[in-house]
This record gives structure tokens, sequence and C-alpha cells, in this order.
């Protein structure tokens, strides 16, 4: 039921509204047969707006509402009064959501910061009344704007989790059993590739009652970065992470070649994940001895730090803590502006 609650994608179709129109109204009284003009202005459409909200964790909400539809503004009146603004439409998202133009693909913003707003889709602009265009030569305009019409456009939102770590691998690496042991997160576990198909989230207890967040995110394979398997529904998630935690088996044919793929399929989805902090960890180092340990020494990759670990009996579970949480502190103290989201 939890991973059908999961969604990082939607597609809607959002339609703000139109401008109210502006009045050609003239004043009327008693004795004042011929008042000047005094039509006011017609109120704007209704903005479609997304606000961040640290306590929504899925896009669901939207996922069977596709048609967003704002307030008309309202006409303007006699009197100069100006008609009122049409509703505009707030939908809470997770922090980490990116809007884009689902026609052109283009980026248009990111939601990162708890209560942050960002207008979607602008309402019309309300029409100007007749009073606006009175002047010393024109001192009874008859005629007012109409207002702006609103506007129609599909937009995609994709949510980009907001961890401290990321765990990169491929399926089978061990992550969900990682997760499962070092937080209170319970993701499925089984032995078998894709157990798990939507990004899970724990919190990490450290010293001090200090702590960060980690990320499980679906099995990278080969060719991911084409959209294979899982692919882009994956890799995006990577992107907001400080710091990644490559994961590759003691029993793996190659550590070395299983961790360049991964970071081949990082590289060419996005050649900027390669300057996040990595730390490799080799996972499962109950089917092996300290002997076998030196002998893979020469598999493994120079340019990472690297540590043998087992979620079973949780061989250096603390050591890693406390190595990722000397790489995230430093990682927000190089890059305090990328760090905003993290570790609050």
């Amino acid at each position: 039921m939890a991973e059908q609650n999961f969604v990082d994608y939607v597609k809607i179709c959002c339609r703000s509204g139109a401008g109210g129109a502006g009045s050609s109204h003239f004043y009327r009284a008693k004795g004042i047969p011929k008042g000047g003009p005094d039509g006011g202005d017609g109120g704007r459409g209704g903005h479609i707006i997304l606000r961040g909200n640290r306590n929504v964790w899925t896009l669901l909400s939207l996922k069977y509402r596709k048609h967003i539809i704002a307030g008309r503004g309202v006409n303007g009146g006699e009197n100069n009064r100006t008609g009122a603004d049409g509703d505009d439409i707030i939908l809470d998202v997770p922090l980490g959501t990116v809007a884009r133009d689902a026609e052109t693909g283009d980026f248009e913003f990111e939601i990162t910061e708890h209560d942050e707003t960002r207008i979607l889709l602008a309402g019309g602009r309300g029409g100007l009344g007749n009073t606006n265009f009175k002047s010393a030569t024109n001192q009874a305009p008859r005629y007012s704007q109409p207002g702006e019409p609103g506007q129609e456009e599909w937009k995609i939102l994709e949510l980009k989790v907001l961890a401290d770590v990321g765990l990169v691998g491929f399926p089978n690496a061990g992550k969900s059993t990682f997760l499962s042991v070092i937080t209170a997160a319970k993701p499925e576990i089984a032995a078998y590739p894709f157990t798990t198909i939507t990004p899970n989230l724990g919190m990490v207890q450290y010293r001090d009652g200090r702590s960060f967040v980690i990320a499980d995110i679906p099995g990278i394979i080969e060719d991911a970065h084409k959209g294979k398997g899982l692919g882009h529904r994956f890799l995006r998630h990577i992107e907001r992470n400080a710091t990644l935690l490559f994961m590759v088996p003691s029993d793996a044919d190659s550590i070395k070649n299983n961790y360049q793929t991964l970071l081949h399929e990082l590289e060419m989805y996005n050649p900027e994940l390669l300057d996040k902090p990595r730390i490799l960890a080799i996972t499962k180092s109950d089917l092996i001895d300290e002997e076998l340990q030196e002998l893979l020494q020469p598999e493994i990759p120079k340019d990472v730090p690297h540590i043998f670990i087992s979620s079973v009996t949780q061989y250096n579970i603390q050591k890693l803590k406390d190595l990722l949480w000397e790489t995230i502190n430093k990682f927000r103290e190089d890059k305090p502006a990328e760090r905003e989201g993290f570790l609050e």
C-alpha cells in the first residue's frame, strides 16, 4: 500500500482564471444627469500556485486530479469599484518538487523550502474601467478594457527526494537491508531484483541526539540514463542528495567494474552528480573474512573512501555512520547554498 501511495510524477492540466472586465459606467445622481466616468477595474483572474510543505512526502493528492481550474475575476463596478480577484488554487507539494512545461519539457522552477510559494500559471489581468481613459480632451470615454483571458497549459510535476545520503547500487546490492538496520524504515526486502520500486526514506539517529536522512532509491541498471529499467525515475532522485553512498556486494564479479558502471550512469545522466561527495560501502562482508578483504584490495577503486560492512552482523555500521556524518557536514561547510533543506 505504501508503494502505491508514493507518487513522484504527475501531469496536470492547469487553467488560470480570466480577468474581469472593466466597467464603462458614468456617475448618475439626483441633479447630476451627466456625471463623469466612474467605471472600476476588473479583478485579476485566479493564479495556480505551488506551496512547499515539509509534511507532504508525495504527489498522491494530484494523481487523480488532472484538471486544476482557478476562479475568474469579477467585473468592475460603478463608483470606481474594483472587481474581486478570482480565487487562487494553492497546491501543497513536497520539498524537492520540480515544475516543467509538459509540451517543451523546459524546467520552470523547484520548490525547496517550507511555505515557499511559486506561481505555476498566472491568472489574466483585469481590464481597466473607463475612469482610466479620462483626459482633458476626452472627458467622457465610453469604452473600457476586457479582462485578459486565462491560460490553459499542461504541466509536469516531478519529485526529487530530499535526503542527506542517497544509496546508489545495482538491484540486490543490500541497500534495503542496510536501510532497515540503520534506520527505523521498513522497506520490502527479498532475494530478487527490483524489490524496491519506490524511494524509501529513513532517519538515522546519530550521536548526541543528532540525525540525518538517508534514501534507498530503486536500483540502477546499465544504460539507466537512457531510461532502461527504472531509468530516469531513479536518477532524478539522486540529484537532491548531498552525499552518495555507493553499495557493491563483496561477492560481485568485479567491485571496481561495478563501481565504474554506476559512476558512468550518473555521469551520462548529469555530469554535475560527480561533484558530490562519494563513499563506497562493500556490503555482505559477513560472507568473507579479513584475509579475503585483503585479497580484494586491488579490486577496490583508489579514488573513493571505502569501508567493508555487513548489515546482518552490523559489522562496521557505526564506523560508516561516523564517516557519513563527517562527509555530510564537510559538504555543508563547503557549499552552504546547496545545503538548504538538509539537516534541519
